[in-house]
């Protein structure tokens, strides 16, 4: 998000996280649209803070001068470093999957060092790629901490997500995680499509 007003229509319709993008090589790049002030007034929604690489301090100064409630680690943070952010504030890593990847491997080093997993879609660079993997890859994964599910979620995938809340990783699935479906431009949101989306997953599936 970047933008305050659309930020208060979010949490009118009972969305329960923002995120804020601290990466300055992304087009979304949070601070050139608002001020720490700006993010650190908003209160309604869980914000959460999301970082790619960033040093420890610069992220627990964001933490603080911003009030965030979580912070999303994006880049190839290892997990020590992962469990000194968390002793300040709930971290979610973030993986970026791959054909054939083993995620059982990939997140096993981590389980002791955040709180909760984020499974995107593996691209060239750290940004979103806007494009799906195929969520069939964690039917069978003992995924032991809430997650976050991320990828080229659009418009028309409510159905699809349902049946795969009927799957038993789904047990784990916390969040659903939507970005560059839902824009006009990046950082900039399709309200309309947000809240459209939002109200069929929260009427249409309890665990979503």
């Amino acid at each position: 998000m970047t933008q305050p007003d659309q930020l208060d229509q979010l949490a009118d319709s009972g969305v329960d996280f923002a995120g804020f993008i601290f990466y300055p090589k992304s087009p979304r790049y949070v601070l050139r649209q608002m001020t720490t002030g700006q993010i650190k007034k908003e209160n309604r929604v869980n914000k959460v803070g999301v970082f790619v690489n960033a040093g420890i301090d610069d992220v627990l100064q964001m933490v603080d001068e911003c009030r965030l409630h979580m912070v999303q680690l994006h880049g190839d943070e290892t997990p020590k470093y992962c469990e000194r952010v968390a002793d300040y504030v709930s971290v979610i890593k973030a993986f970026r999957l791959s054909e054939n990847d083993n995620i059982e491997w990939m997140i096993r080093p981590y389980m002791d060092a955040c709180d909760m997993f984020m499974f995107d879609t593996m691209g060239a660079g750290y940004g979103g790629t806007g494009k799906k993997f195929n969520w069939s890859s964690l039917k069978d994964v003992e995924v032991g901490k809430p997650f976050f599910l991320s990828g080229g979620i659009e418009p028309g995938d409510e159905h699809e997500l349902k049946a795969f809340s009927n799957e038993a990783v789904a047990k784990s699935l916390f969040a659903v995680d939507i970005n560059s479906k839902f824009e006009i431009s990046p950082g900039l949101k399709d309200m309309n499509k947000v809240l459209e989306f939002a109200a069929n997953l929260n009427g249409g599936a309890s665990n979503l």
